[in-house]
């Protein structure tokens, strides 16, 4: 029998308990992994088991690609029209937000953040992420295409198949929403991935998937490791397309799995070190409580954070010093605590790793202005982090730290901040403050990014597409281009003559 995980929660932020089966979910039921193994669940912000979960195996992924293909040729795919997926589609996002307390509690316990940020953002943004591409489901529309009197063209757009979705820890449920709702919406079956750090909110999910109607094997989830589960799925010849978000690293490895099997088409959004500009005519207030937000949020494991700040040089000093008094006021702590802002780090891999980077930080000659420092004396809690002084060659300036950590430099004037913004192997984001609309327009273009902010950061829509250019990724997450991730286009020509 399928692993239960329980807990109560006894906070003034939520208190209730939680129950609900953690194991494989496969054609519409929770099931062992076939080797019968499990993987500790801890919780980040004082390292304790608060459960466990079934691990998969290769062979459980191919008994969920089975249930994939099977539920897609009998009771999805082209045989449900698209209103009806939306309807599904819809449901679920209602019952996400009837479950928006109980869900948040576990992102928070499971992943460390704030609870009032998991439920106002991670959940609500799921919700809406889901009801969005329910809208869509029978939109999918191909064109009529003139060719000659005796000839008649048409396009149709058609689901792919059975498609494996990989997602990360930072924003287990939100980019479960970002992967299953568009699959969903276009007509695809699913097999996904969260990550083993942090498995619960996609496995709670499922009772949702099932409460709201939808076909049994039409999503399945696994729990497992990258190393296993997650190459099984990049390399499997019954998975068609593959859609993965993580680091830049393991991005390469899938699109060569994908290569060297089937050639199944790939997805990709992957890391950034992003660029935060602030120019001298800038609403100082505003960009500092900003460029905090765009930092520090979701305790800087964001790949799209504006880690490298960068002032112009006139008001450098003065930033910098009403930067760091801001920082200084964020609530790092418990995250069931109404006021707290930034939660643990997620494991203590992650703990380590930024903490080598602090310290490489300094061996550079980095300069401390802030921070630097484990927080509390359990759990991963790491300090919000200022480097000044820092040097472009620096690692704490080219690579992706995915935590805390921010460095401030000063620029001259716009070729010179366009130059300095670009030179990054990374394309994600980047958000220009500025009270000249002329100016910031005419950086924005000049930036090599996915996504631009202007006067404002880290605010995503599920209607505006997300992605990143260079070695962020490939391809686009959220909006109407998503879709296009999802389908197969077919050209149907019609001879209306007896000649040729």
């Amino acid at each position: 029998m399928a692993p239960t995980f329980s807990h109560t929660f006894n906070h003034p932020s939520y208190s209730g308990k939680v129950s609900f089966p953690v194991g494989l979910f496969i054609d519409g039921k929770f099931v062992d992994g076939s080797e019968g193994k499990l993987i500790d669940v801890l919780n980040p912000s004082n390292g304790k088991l608060i459960g466990q979960i079934a691990e998969a195996s290769k062979a459980d992924v191919d008994k969920a690609v089975a249930a994939a293909h099977t539920a897609f040729n009998e009771s999805w795919g082209l045989k449900v029209p698209g209103f009806e997926r939306g309807k599904l589609l819809i449901r679920l996002a209602e019952l996400i937000e009837e479950h928006a307390d109980a869900l948040a509690a576990v992102e928070a316990l499971d992943n460390g953040k704030a609870f009032a940020i998991a439920k106002s953002f991670d959940v609500t943004e799921s919700a809406a992420v889901f009801r969005y591409y329910g809208g869509w489901a029978d939109k999918l529309h191909g064109k009529v295409i003139e060719t000659n009197p005796t000839k008649f063209g048409y396009t149709t757009h058609e689901p792919i198949g059975v498609v494996g979705q990989i997602i990360p820890w930072n924003f287990p449920f939100m980019m479960a929403a970002w992967k299953l709702g568009p699959a969903l919406a276009c007509g695809n079956t699913v097999v996904l991935k969260p990550s083993e750090f942090t498995p619960l909110s996609a496995l709670y999910l499922c009772q949702l998937i099932n409460e709201a109607g939808f076909p049994h094997g039409v999503v399945n989830i696994l729990n497992g490791y990258g190393s296993t589960v997650g190459a099984a799925i990049a390399e499997h010849m019954g998975i068609e397309k593959v859609a993965f978000t993580g680091s830049t690293l393991v991005g390469r490895s899938i699109m060569k799995a994908a290569a060297n099997s089937n050639l199944k088409k790939v997805t990709l959004e992957l890391g950034g070190k992003s660029p935060n500009i602030i120019f001298d005519d800038a609403d100082i207030e505003q960009a500092i409580r900003w460029t905090a937000f765009g930092m520090f949020f979701n305790h800087g494991q964001c790949c799209c954070a504006g880690s490298r700040v960068y002032v112009q040089a006139s008001i450098y000093d003065k930033f910098v010093e009403q930067f760091k008094a801001h920082v200084q006021t964020l609530k790092v702590g418990d995250p069931f605590d109404k006021e707290t802002f930034q939660g643990p780090q997620v494991s203590q891999i992650q703990f380590d790793r930024i903490m080598g980077y602090i310290e490489h930080g300094k061996e550079a000659g980095a300069t401390v202005a802030l921070g630097g420092k484990r927080h509390g004396t359990e759990g991963y809690f790491i300090e919000p982090t200022v480097f000044t002084d820092v040097k472009p060659e620096m690692k704490i300036v080219q690579e992706e730290i995915f935590g805390p950590v921010v460095v401030l430099a000063k620029f001259e004037d716009e070729d010179d901040i366009v130059h300095q913004a670009n030179d990054t192997v990374y394309g994600l984001a980047a958000a220009v403050f500025s009270s000249n609309v002329s100016r910031a327009l005419t950086v924005a273009q000049r930036l090599r990014a996915g996504t631009v902010w202007v006067n404002h950061y880290n605010k995503l829509h599920p209607q505006i597409p997300f992605g990143g250019f260079k070695q962020s990724g490939i391809g686009r997450e959220l909006g109407k281009y998503a879709l296009a991730n999802y389908t197969n286009v077919k050209a149907v020509q019609v001879n209306l003559t007896d000649k040729l």
